[in-house]
């Protein structure tokens, strides 16, 4: 894996700060290497890393993988590996859902057209797409976070905005729950990464 930067190096940070997060035994496994380079080179902004992967700087990511294979430590790790301008907030799809029973559709622009200030696109990572359920507002059904991607890929063509997912689910899983719209435009907003399949939860 050639680079412009040291690999060794950062994983032994990222191997630090998850043992300062989550406890000492955090570990990522060799079977992991290749997805957390991937992700080194988006956040790190290695071009000629990203050109050779077929990684676009200008997408989000897509981080998928079996549950408890450590999507969410990772990609919080890495947040904390940016400088303060450049991070990016986490908000779990769960809660999201939640905030929509409480609030109604006002959540939905909170999430898109309300990311940004002074003319500059506020990056979301959503947590765990799939966790949250199909809701109702006054009887109505929404499939909040559909609608929610929806308006950032809007926002992603016109104003250059950035997210990213965790998920457990499979592109066909995804077209399922949030319809054909959403499932095509993933490749248009998206670098899609995945751990390997027998990926082990670091945290244990």
């Amino acid at each position: 894996m050639e680079n412009s930067f040291d690999f060794t190096y950062f994983l032994a940070i990222i191997e630090a700060k998850g043992q300062e997060l989550y406890n000492p035994g955090f570990k990522l496994a060799p079977e992991d290497y290749e997805t957390i380079f991937k992700l080194l080179v988006y956040f790190l902004k290695d071009t000629a890393g990203a050109r050779k992967h077929n990684i676009s700087l200008a997408k989000g990511i897509l981080l998928s993988g079996p549950v408890g294979c450590g999507k969410t430590s990772i990609m919080r790790i890495m947040r904390l590996i940016l400088n303060s301008e450049q991070r990016f907030a986490i908000k779990p799809c769960r809660d999201i859902s939640f905030e929509f029973i409480q609030e109604g559709y006002s959540v939905i622009s909170r999430y898109s057209k309300q990311s940004i200030k002074n003319n500059i696109p506020r990056t979301y990572c959503f947590d765990d797409l799939g966790s949250e359920n199909n809701l109702k507002y006054y009887g109505n059904d929404c499939n909040v976070m559909a609608e929610i991607l929806l308006s950032r890929y809007d926002l992603y063509i016109f104003q250059g905005m950035l997210t990213h997912i965790t998920t457990n689910l499979n592109s066909g899983e995804i077209e399922e729950i949030y319809g054909l719209r959403v499932r095509s435009r993933l490749r248009e907003q998206f670098n899609l990464i995945a751990f390997e399949t027998v990926s082990k939860d670091k945290r244990a």
